[in-house]
């Protein structure tokens, strides 16, 4: 009875640990949040400070060095912001997943094993190593980081074998590596980054992502082709683009300017309903008529009456989803002098967000439903012993099915771009963003300095986002 007794009592103070960690993980963050939401990154950064000891435990490292990583480079600290992003891609390399994590995942629920990151999340590292390379002048090591980002995709892809995957190359990684080449004067390398870009833009982004070609990108593909003296190259883009080339020489430096606009979307959590129906040669059936849902499951070796999978009736399943955070800047454009040169979009993150979970959660739905199942079949087996303790087993697996919603909230909703032709010396650059009301339009000036033939690489994000309203 004794015995009992103690399982009773650690079943209670489970599901009190459990009820209390129901907050969704943007939720558990808020004082951070708030704080970089509001361009107050040096708070921001002293709120990370005081929680340095996440960055010891493997379930928080990755998270912790990402938004370290972002805040850094956003105070300009680009060798500090650096050694975070490289902790965090060490990380994703590295770890390895133990045998006690994936059983203790599989009988509570996904948070108690380490975040090693979205797909897209782990390509965005690179990019932002790239960025601060490239403030720091460093093209070399800039387009090591690019490289890296193909090289993390084909390794994903590799892992789903056959499996949907919409997010199998980076248009916008190929076009920084063109731009990157260009400006270190490759531009027989540049020109094969360029064509690369546009072939994963007109056959990937454009119907996945909701991202059309850049026109800059067509110009640089013009001028590239033009400089190495491929004469049929460039008429086939220009036939392609309805256009003429004009080589025009560039008379001074050049500003590549990378526009963050907004925030990237949050977890949420939902769930599903499933009736569980016997089935024939081992297997019991997860059903979910309402959306037509229907996964044969194999069933342990217990029949029907012993307290087995095979009594069940009823379970939910919790899955985590994603809160669009709609950017309150609609569109933006750099003005040098009397023109204006369009900031235009290269890549949708929201969209890629969506895409890379929905991916994800049709490649593990077979996980969720196994963890239900194990949940339930324990629930079965304890009432067996005592039924006051499986009762509240079952409460415990109630509050424990609960989806992972970590995620890294501190990158962009979009990455939008648009080169600017310098004159040596001082420049006066002007932003210019637009909202649905011209009053909140802003103008924020920029001083760039440049030398002939120099570029000059420079991101800026704008954080104004509609807020979101979590469950």
């Amino acid at each position: 009875m004794k015995k009992y007794n103690r399982l009773f009592y650690g079943f209670v103070l489970l599901a009190i640990v459990l009820i209390a960690g129901c907050a969704t993980y943007y939720q558990t963050t808020l004082d951070f949040q708030e704080n970089f939401v509001k361009g107050e990154i040096e708070e921001a950064n002293k709120v990370l400070d005081k929680n340095k000891k996440a960055a010891t435990k493997d379930k928080s490292k990755l998270l912790y060095n990402l938004q370290k990583g972002v805040v850094l480079q956003m105070l300009g600290r680009f060798e500090e912001s650096n050694k975070f992003l490289e902790e965090a891609y060490i990380f994703t390399q590295d770890y390895r997943q133990s045998n006690l994590n994936k059983a203790a995942s599989l009988v509570t629920n996904p948070t108690t094993k380490p975040y090693t990151g979205e797909d897209h999340e782990l390509v965005l590292i690179h990019y932002y190593k790239a960025l601060n390379y490239l403030r720091m002048n460093q093209y070399e090591e800039a387009l090591v980081e690019c490289r890296r980002i193909n090289n993390r995709l084909n390794q994903l892809n590799d892992r789903y074998e056959n499996r949907k995957n919409r997010y199998k190359r980076d248009a916008f990684a190929m076009n920084l590596m063109g731009i990157i080449y260009e400006a270190s004067g490759d531009v027989n390398n540049a020109f094969i980054a360029y064509r690369n870009a546009y072939e994963a833009y007109s056959e990937d982004y454009k119907q996945h992502f909701n991202t059309d070609v850049p026109t800059q990108l067509k110009k640089d593909l013009l001028r590239t082709a033009y400089l190495n003296g491929f004469p049929e190259e460039l008429e086939r883009y220009e036939k392609k683009f309805s256009t003429e080339y004009k080589y025009q020489e560039k008379k001074g430096g050049e500003l590549v300017f990378f526009w963050h606009n907004g925030l990237g979307p949050v977890k949420d959590e939902w769930s599903l309903n499933f009736f569980i129906v016997k089935g024939q040669g081992g297997f019991v059936i997860f059903v979910n008529e309402e959306l037509g849902l229907s996964f044969p499951f194999p069933l342990p070796a217990m029949g029907e009456g012993t307290g087995g999978l095979g009594d069940l009736k009823f379970i939910r399943v919790a899955f985590p989803k994603y809160v669009e955070r709609k950017p309150y800047n609609q569109s933006a454009e750099l003005v040098s002098g009397n023109t204006t040169y369009r900031l235009e979009m290269a890549q949708n993150i929201n969209q890629i967000a969506f895409s890379t979970l929905e991916d994800r959660m049709v490649r593990e739905f077979s996980n969720s439903l196994l963890r239900l199942a194990l949940k339930q079949t324990a629930e079965g087996q304890t009432r067996k012993l005592n039924q006051n303790l499986g009762a509240l087993l079952s409460i415990v697996n109630a509050v424990s099915e609960k989806a992972d919603t970590r995620n890294w909230q501190t990158i962009p909703y979009t990455i939008s771009y648009a080169r600017v032709p310098l004159e040596e010396g001082e420049n006066k650059i002007k932003l210019n963003t637009r909202t649905p009301r011209k009053s909140g339009n802003k103008e924020k000036v920029f001083e760039f300095r440049a030398q002939k033939g120099e570029t000059i690489f420079y991101s800026f994000h704008s954080l104004e986002s509609i807020p979101v309203s979590l469950n």
